[in-house]
């Protein structure tokens, strides 16, 4: 399995635009808990895996390069469930803020775009929407349905004020909000807003469209 290797690191600054996905080890009581405790961690762990590996097929594109934020670190890095062509990167410790923080400011220049594993609707006209939002403004953000968000990008690494993602209420229906509060000096630019999975009703939305049937796998 490939960890972020001197080339990777080298192309992470040279592209022009990067993104990162963020991925947890797909086991069972560790990932969609919510989702699971409605039909079965089992279940719900097998969905997240399915997700993401689709989500990672479909932002594949030329126009920027892929790295996959991993946790746990050291079973992530090495794990046999994510595509072996892709660099991984740890996340680290910290909370999701110092996390997110730590990843944004990798880079000195260029654009860095980070998202999520549980958008069904995440694509690359998605992707690309932000990187251009991030032509006239320091950072963009991608708002979800339930007060949180879906990516959130910035424009090289002074883009972001040190304490940038402080005190936010993470998994709250104030994470949006807590973190403009944090950014209330930098041009923010909000982008499409879209839904996440984080329980049956949210699965249920998706569940008849021409795209993703996961209850029928699920059930």
């Amino acid at each position: 399995m490939r960890r972020i290797s001197f080339h990777d690191k080298k192309l992470l600054l040279l592209k022009r635009h990067s993104l990162i996905i963020m991925l947890k080890e797909p086991h069972p009581g560790r990932v969609k808990t919510r989702l699971g405790s409605e039909i079965g961690m089992v279940q719900a762990a097998w969905w997240f895996r399915t997700q993401a590996l689709a989500l990672i097929r479909r932002v594949r594109d030329p126009r920027w390069g892929i790295f996959l934020a991993v946790s746990p670190d050291v079973e992530g890095l090495s794990s046999g469930v994510w595509p072996i062509d892709i660099p991984r990167l740890p996340q680290g410790n910290g909370n999701l803020g110092v996390r997110l923080n730590r990843l944004l400011t990798l880079r000195q220049g260029g654009q860095v775009c980070i998202i999520g594993s549980d958008v069904p609707d995440i694509n690359r006209t998605r992707v690309w929407e932000a990187f251009l939002a991030l032509r006239n403004a320091d950072v963009v953000i991608g708002p979800s349905f339930d007060g949180g968000y879906w990516l959130i990008g910035a424009r090289g690494y002074r883009a972001l004020p040190k304490k940038a993602l402080s005190f936010v209420r993470w998994s709250t229906k104030f994470a949006l909000t807590d973190t403009l509060a944090t950014l209330t000096d930098r041009r923010v630019v909000q982008i499409s807003q879209l839904g996440d999975i984080d329980d049956l009703s949210d699965l249920k939305k998706h569940a008849f469209s021409s795209e993703h049937h996961y209850l029928a796998h699920c059930a």
